[in-house]
């Protein structure tokens, strides 16, 4: 009976996220990063990054590539990294490579992981 038209200029409506949510960035596996990635959320990385990373939380995939410094809360890496690592909570899988410098409070190395570097607790 009564209908009311739509505003053509109006934006629509942002989805939101829960309270505590963080919204999460995938840098798929067919992309390549020159370059800063900064995010206050997390980062699910299963291509290639040649810079620095700053996220919340940081997962590198089985196929993921990262070369450069990392700088996160939690870090899951399941490929490769090369350079620096500062984790409060680091987790090095089975499949990873890790070569570099790593800082953390907490620390998981599965059995399986190649990791060649200097490793220094922070005080938590």
């Amino acid at each position: 009976m009564f209908s009311k038209t739509a505003d053509p200029t109006a934006t629509p409506p942002r989805p939101t996220l829960g309270a505590g949510s963080s919204a999460r960035s995938v840098l798929s596996a067919d992309l390549k990063i020159t370059g800063d990635v900064r995010s206050s959320g997390g980062v699910d990385l299963f291509g290639d990054v040649e810079g620095t990373i700053q996220a919340e939380t940081l997962v590198v995939g089985t196929d993921g590539r990262m070369t450069g410094d990392i700088s996160a809360d939690t870090v899951d890496i399941k490929g490769r990294h090369a350079g620096q690592i500062v984790s409060k909570t680091l987790t090095l899988r089975a499949s990873a490579q890790v070569s570099g410098d790593i800082s953390y409070v907490t620390l998981v190395i599965e059995s399986g992981a190649e990791v060649e570097g200097r490793f220094s607790r922070i005080k938590g």
